[in-house]
């Protein structure tokens, strides 16, 4: 039997949040987390609705799975986010000790690889999933910002 839940089918569902972000004017990265297949956990950016920089997508989505799983820790757990995540999001992800980060595009410039940040030594990382979809929905949205 084939299994429908692959990292592209949940990286579609985050890269669906990351429209949400572009719609709001938000730079347009999203995130969800999933445990046993199921999405437990949704967001995007939201820094310049809450003015908080802190509010990025990973910070959001890490927050509402804790939430939802009434604990801080996310073994088991993984998280799709559509843009690597910088030094901030993965400091909070190495505390939550999540399993698994899927990312789609690098972010060459700030993403926690360039930086050097650790990661929780358990957790394992995939990139490049769908990396030309969220590519090109960053291009787009600095695009609209450059006219």
């Amino acid at each position: 039997m084939i299994n429908p839940f692959t990292d592209e089918y949940f990286m579609k569902k985050a890269l669906q949040e990351a429209e949400i972000a572009f719609d709001k004017g938000e730079i347009p990265v999203g995130a969800i987390v999933v445990v046993n297949n199921v999405v437990i956990a949704r967001s995007h950016n939201l820094t310049e609705l809450l003015n908080d920089v802190t509010a990025h997508a990973e910070m959001q989505a890490i927050t509402a799975a804790a939430n939802y799983l009434g604990g801080k820790y996310l073994k088991d757990c993984t998280m799709y986010v559509t843009l690597e995540p910088c030094q901030m999001c993965a400091g909070a992800l190495y505390w939550s000790q999540i399993s698994k980060i899927v990312f789609g595009a690098s972010d060459e410039s700030r993403g926690f690889l360039k930086m050097g940040t650790q990661l929780h030594p358990k957790t394992v990382v995939k990139r490049g999933v769908l990396a030309e979809e969220a590519s090109d929905l960053m291009k787009r949205f600095f695009a609209t910002k450059r006219k």
